[in-house]
């Protein structure tokens, strides 16, 4: 099943299964992130009725992120990219040896999520602005510690997840040693709809590895292209990963990481020394193709300036209250 939030052609929010004639919305007040935690069964029971009623157009509707998940976790699964990242933000070479040691996450931001075909707004300050190609998996049902069996039983479905990235922010930033701030939260792209796992089972791999094509273009032109079994870990992994000693629930969304081959700018600068392809500037159209999963696009633009935030104040490194 593909499954979609939008906003109907009277501004209501609603959520549905989308087919070839449209998209047949649950009852109002139905979200998705409930859908998501009844499991698969119930989704199949609440998309059979939705079904039977009238669909709205695909044309007509405005596309939604497919669910507000409680929290995203953004991996780095792919060596390639890392190793073409990491040259291009920080200048160094090669992959770190502790990236080996487990599927490294970041937390982003779960308050700043863009829907297929809405504006991408860049901080106003950057101008080194890229894309990520990548593939989401949502956790259906709640668990810690989870065993590689748990996790691929936890997860619900998948969508495309773009992890825009302003380059020159997160350059700058990273140099505090902790992972990026403004240069990541200010949009995430998810959608254009939920797939459930099950759709995507003639995919998999014996090792659980999805062999899903992965293209990225900006204005038409490809830029990069892989396949998705090229990540280091597989989803179940990383799922199994995230709930180590901590918990994974419902609605959570956990990114691949970026592709290979040109799943981002930046990859391709850190291997060429220049900047080219030219960062993404208003106006550029991206579009992620992911195979069984869709095309999410998205145009971008340009926020607002920020308002100024005061200098570092040194301080008097005083210990204690004059009396």
């Amino acid at each position: 099943m593909r499954l979609a939030s939008f906003r109907d052609r009277a501004g209501t929010v609603r959520c549905g299964v989308v087919q070839e004639s449209g998209v047949h919305a649950f009852d109002q007040g139905v979200t998705m992130t409930s859908i998501v935690g009844a499991g698969l069964e119930a989704a199949r029971e609440a998309a059979d009725a939705a079904s039977r009623g009238e669909p709205f157009a695909l044309d007509e509707v405005e596309w939604l992120p497919p669910l507000t998940p409680p929290s995203v976790r953004d991996f780095v699964a792919f060596e390639e990219h890392v190793e073409g990242v990491r040259r291009s933000v920080s200048g160094a070479a090669g992959v770190p040896e502790a990236w080996y040691d487990a599927p490294t996450f970041y937390f982003t931001n779960p308050h700043s999520l863009v829907g297929h075909e809405s504006p991408v707004e860049f901080p106003a300050s950057s101008v080194a602005r890229d894309f990520e190609l990548e593939v989401a998996a949502v956790v259906g049902r709640a668990g810690r510690s989870l065993t590689l069996p748990e996790a691929h039983d936890a997860i619900f479905g998948y969508t495309i997840l773009n992890d825009w990235s302003a380059r020159d922010l997160q350059s700058r930033e990273m140099q505090v040693g902790l992972g990026p701030a403004k240069g990541k939260d200010f949009a995430t792209s998810l959608g254009p709809w939920l797939v459930t796992a099950d759709e995507l089972d003639p995919f998999r791999d014996s090792e659980g590895f999805l062999q899903l094509e992965c293209t990225v273009a900006v204005n038409g032109e490809t830029i990069g292209r892989d396949l998705l079994s090229n990540m280091g870990w597989s989803f179940d992994s990383l799922v199994a990963y995230a709930s180590r000693d901590s918990w994974v629930r419902p609605g959570d969304v956990l990114g691949s990481g970026t592709t290979g081959n040109g799943g981002c700018l930046a990859e391709l600068w850190g291997r060429s020394g220049e900047q080219h392809p030219a960062p993404l500037e208003d106006g550029d159209v991206v579009s992620l193709v992911v195979e069984g999963l869709g095309t999410l696009t998205n145009r971008i633009t340009s926020a607002a300036p920020g308002p100024a935030l005061p200098a570092f104040r040194a301080p008097s490194r005083q210990r204690h209250l004059v009396a």
